[in-house]
């Protein structure tokens, strides 16, 4: 089933965009505006860095880094790795021992 798209306008740091997304995204996508824009502004008013693109690009490494450290680790691969070898090793002597019996 296709999904219509809406076109939005919306106000970043004060500068008017027109964005598409999915009708059923709308609400998502005015969250993400609101989020973007205050995250923007708090860079703005504490000074540090002047510049629209700049204050752009240093909010998208927050929001980023933000992400990125609410994400699960990655699991530990060799652990696994090892406690299966630990397994494989335990029912290679188990299957030995029932050979000996026949």
């Amino acid at each position: 089933m296709a999904t219509n798209n809406v076109s939005l306008d919306v106000a970043i740091m004060g500068r008017e965009f027109r964005v598409a997304c999915p009708e059923d995204e709308r609400e998502g996508l005015l969250q993400a505006v609101t989020y973007l824009d205050r995250k923007m502004r708090e860079i703005r008013d504490a000074g540090k860095v002047i510049g629209l693109e700049r204050i752009a690009i240093m909010a998208a490494l927050n929001i980023t880094h933000d992400y990125l450290a609410q994400r699960p680790a990655e699991p530990d691969t060799r652990a696994y790795r090892e406690r299966i070898d630990q397994l494989s090793s335990l029912l290679d002597q188990a299957l030995a021992q029932q050979d000996n019996l026949f």
